[in-house]
């Protein structure tokens, strides 16, 4: 069974990366680009036999505790199988 974890800037966090891949897309063209927001994902695969409940809690855990900064990021568990 496996996971993915987006994480992304709480839309209040300035994104300066994003902005500056904003800026590089409307200079290569790209006009209708308004804004950009990046963030990045973790693939998690758990073990043989694990329950599907006990698994996304799991992962909820470690999205909640390890992968983020609650002040300023996001994030949301998506099932991927």
């Amino acid at each position: 069974m496996t996971f993915r974890v987006h994480v992304s800037l709480k839309p209040s966090v300035l994104d300066a990366q994003g902005q500056t891949i904003g800026s590089a897309l409307r200079g290569h063209g790209h006009t209708l680009v308004a804004d950009v927001r990046q963030g990045k994902y973790f693939d998690i695969r758990m073990a043989e036999g694990t329950g599907k409940a006990e698994a996304q809690a799991e992962v909820d855990q470690i999205a909640r505790d390890v992968l983020t900064n609650p002040v300023i990021e996001n994030y949301h568990v998506e099932a991927l199988d």
